[in-house]
């Protein structure tokens, strides 16, 4: 006769909240093949920009009518996959919209708080007061990876440091681009593009030793020039930040003091 063992099962895995850094697609469109399409441009001028990354469908800005009543989630997720990314929720849905996301294997996100940059046009253009440079930086909390480029970038090369800060020890020419998850830093003149906190983080920063760019741009919040900056910062060590306030985040320029 078998019997049965009275010892008590042992615990084989446990259960704890995490954190899963996510991005936001905030669809202004039902017209998947729009979607597609900007997507492959975006990869085209910044190659392996989408890795893998979970997103979160946002439909709340969708207007939808007769003739597409629900959004067609089947083909939305396979051209986020195709593209790299993999979409994991959506947020704003609701009746059919919302089962039809289910049933392709998005979870409701409607609690999800997203940050959502100001408008362009709202950019302070406001410099202000220079303040000693040490006063402004703000030590990581952890130690992220850095890469190091000695070499002049010319019109048309891009640089991406993914997950975590870019130092450029060389001129940033016109129509070259710089890219970083964190910081960015450019000991030389800065005249192409340059891209801080790529993926949301807007506590990046944009350094230069000689500030002329084309495109500084941190977290989503952009500005160009074309109107030149203002003399105390063009052609100038400075710096570009983001200032929080109740109507969002403000790109500021700033002048750095030796």
């Amino acid at each position: 006769m078998s019997l049965a063992s009275a010892a008590p099962l042992f615990h084989c895995y446990d259960i704890k909240s995490a954190d899963l850094p996510l991005l936001a697609l905030l669809l202004k469109t039902t017209d998947i093949h729009a979607v597609e399409a900007a997507l492959k441009a975006q990869l085209a001028e910044s190659p392996g920009f989408f890795d893998q990354d979970p997103v979160v469908i946002d439909v709340t800005a969708l207007e939808l009518d007769e003739t597409c009543p629900v959004m067609d989630f089947p083909g939305l997720t396979a051209v986020l996959r195709q593209q790299g990314l993999l979409p994991l929720a959506i947020k704003g849905a609701e009746g059919a919209q919302q089962a039809a996301a289910q049933a392709c294997g998005l979870v409701d996100a409607s609690d999800l708080r997203m940050r959502r940059p100001m408008p362009q046009q709202a950019v302070s253009e406001t410099i202000p007061e220079p303040v000693q440079a040490e006063t402004r930086a703000h030590p990581p909390a952890h130690a992220v990876a850095t890469l190091v480029i000695d070499k002049p970038l010319r019109s048309g090369q891009q640089v991406y440091a993914k997950g975590g800060d870019l130092v450029v020890l060389a001129m940033v020419n016109p129509g070259a681009e710089v890219i970083a998850d964190g910081n960015i830093h450019v000991y030389a003149p800065l005249r192409g593009k340059a891209i801080a906190g790529a993926r949301g983080n807007t506590q990046a920063r944009i350094f230069a030793q000689s500030m002329e760019p084309e495109l500084v741009s941190i977290a989503g919040v952009y500005r160009t020039t074309d109107k030149a900056l203002p003399a105390d910062v063009h052609g100038r060590p400075a710096q570009v930040f983001l200032q929080s306030g109740p109507e969002g985040e403000k790109l500021l320029i700033q002048p750095l003091l030796a």
